[in-house]
């Protein structure tokens, strides 16, 4: 890093305070990924779109993100590390403002996606900054701060998502970043300016990035227009399939060959570190999946306000929090894959839990595996994180962790996209089962005898056939999951046994 020239330039109050924007712009960043997820039955019905369309609000800020994360190096290096954490945060701003005035879905995703260009290099500059000002005997600390704001913004995401929905609108969950983002933007490139990074005229391999763009894009958007489209019998979805499946074929051919690729494939030789972000990848997209699910369920299905459905999904924060300092010590001492493994085990088994929830389920009944995947969630990720990271060669460790990142940014929003998608598209199969065995007329004159008018039974017994029907298709959905969980659990095991430690910077 050359910053052993920078320890002692910030001291005392200026130190403290630097730390605090960092951590600060971090949070905001980390919170952005979950506060929309308990807030996409308010947006879909403010903006008269369906759930299927309303989980776009959330895919394409993940995989705006997931493409920007990569080129951070190259940005910091090219304009100086200070300089693009401060726009980016500038950037994230204006976009959160955008967000919030977007009176169409289609103003939303793109200002979204402005969000995500802009918030992708937050967080690993953020990181990369906090161990530029601090000396070294008191980077792990630093480090610590800052992983803990990255597992507390998701906890409370949620939590103010559904309070500020419910209590303002939805649109306040984007204006709040205003004045965090004013605020650390000026603060970090005046405060931070000692521990600005050099430039140099960098080369930027423009092609792999066009054609990373290119099959991403097309990949997302055949995910999330194919359910609206019939998936294959519709012209566009076979376009957009093609373009993808050519796309990446080209790009990896590309990168293989280029010099200063924007991803680094060659890292992928490692057998280690191939299946550990694989099964990190796999493991994610379920866990995504589920908890932009959820949300949705809970507040369609049983009525929750958004605000008790922010709370249920932010009780898995209590294990996070409790298990994150534990696990991150037995990592030292235990085979990695053993914790993985048991980690996603886990995850596996509360999963088939939500499989048997049912439309009449208490808030303990559904709060339980949720609390139990908080837990869990810490044995999946950090073991497999350490595990990748300490299958490559030191000096490849940075792009090792990028690549590593958007992988995973990538399979949540993919999982979060199918996961929706199977639930809406079951959800039919399931009522056109139940209704093909329904004794309408028995039930009629059940309703009848009970002093419900002949008008309004029939908007009964529909009603109850669609939650019956979502419900099933939403366990459908999980049993799927729990599955994908099991498949990650068992690839772990084909990797090798860690051979030596992560610097704790880097495992974060």
């Amino acid at each position: 890093m050359n910053s052993t020239a920078l320890y002692g330039d910030l001291k005392g109050g200026k130190l403290a305070l630097a730390a605090f924007v960092l951590a600060l712009a971090n949070f905001m960043v980390v919170l952005d990924m979950t506060i929309a997820n308990v807030s996409v039955t308010h947006i879909t019905g403010s903006l008269a779109v369906s759930s299927t369309q309303g989980t776009w609000v959330i895919t394409s800020y993940a995989v705006a993100e997931a493409i920007c994360v990569p080129l951070t190096g190259w940005l910091a290096g090219r304009f100086g590390a200070v300089r693009v954490f401060g726009l980016s945060l500038l950037g994230f701003t204006v976009f959160s403002i955008l967000c919030g005035l977007s009176s169409s879905l289609a103003m939303l995703v793109i200002c979204r996606i402005g969000q995500g260009i802009f918030g992708g290099p937050i967080m690993p500059l953020s990181q990369m900054l906090l161990m530029r000002i601090f000396p070294p005997e008191k980077q792990s600390q630093a480090m610590g701060m800052w992983a803990m704001t990255t597992v507390v913004g998701p906890i409370l995401g949620p939590i103010l998502g559904g309070s500020i929905s419910d209590n303002l609108s939805w649109h306040w969950i984007f204006f709040i970043n205003i004045p965090v983002g004013i605020l650390c933007g000026f603060a970090a490139l005046k405060l931070l300016k000692s521990a600005e990074t050099p430039i140099a005229k960098l080369k930027i391999d423009t092609v792999g990035l066009s054609l990373l763009i290119l099959w991403i894009g097309a990949l997302q958007l055949m995910l999330d227009l194919g359910h609206e489209k019939d998936w294959f019998n519709n012209t566009s979805i076979w376009i957009l399939a093609i373009i993808t499946i050519v796309g990446f074929i080209t790009f990896v051919i590309w990168e293989m060959t280029e010099k200063h690729p924007v991803v680094d494939i060659k890292i992928f030789r490692y057998r280690g570190f191939t299946l550990a972000t694989f099964a990190l990848a796999l493991g994610f997209g379920a866990f995504f999946g589920s908890i932009v699910l959820i949300p949705q369920w809970l507040q369609i299905n049983l009525g929750y306000t958004a605000t008790w459905a922010g709370y249920l999904t932010a009780t898995m924060g209590v294990g996070s929090l409790t298990m994150s300092p534990i696990v991150a010590k037995l990592a030292t001492k235990y085979d990695q894959r053993a914790l993985a493994c048991f980690g996603l085990l886990l995850l596996s088994g509360v999963t088939l839990m939500r499989a048997f929830w049912t439309t009449n389920a208490d808030f303990m009944a559904l709060a339980l595996p949720q609390i139990i995947q908080g837990f869990a969630v810490p044995f999946f990720f950090i073991p497999l994180t350490n595990l990748a990271l300490a299958s490559v060669k030191v000096e490849e460790m940075a792009s090792a962790a990028g690549l590593m990142n958007f992988l995973r940014t990538m399979a949540g929003a993919i999982g979060a996209s199918l996961a929706v998608t199977i639930w809406d598209d079951h959800a039919k199969v399931a009522r056109s089962e139940m209704v093909s065995n329904l004794n309408i007329e028995q039930t009629q004159q059940h309703l009848i005898d009970h002093g419900y008018s002949e008008g309004s039974v029939m908007g009964i017994v529909s009603n109850l056939v669609d939650k019956e029907a979502m419900t099933l298709s939403v366990n459908h959905v999980f049993l799927i999951l729990a599955g994908v969980f099991l498949l990650a659990a068992l690839i772990i095991w084909a990797a090798p046994k860690a051979k030596g430690a992560v610097e704790g910077g880097h495992a974060h």
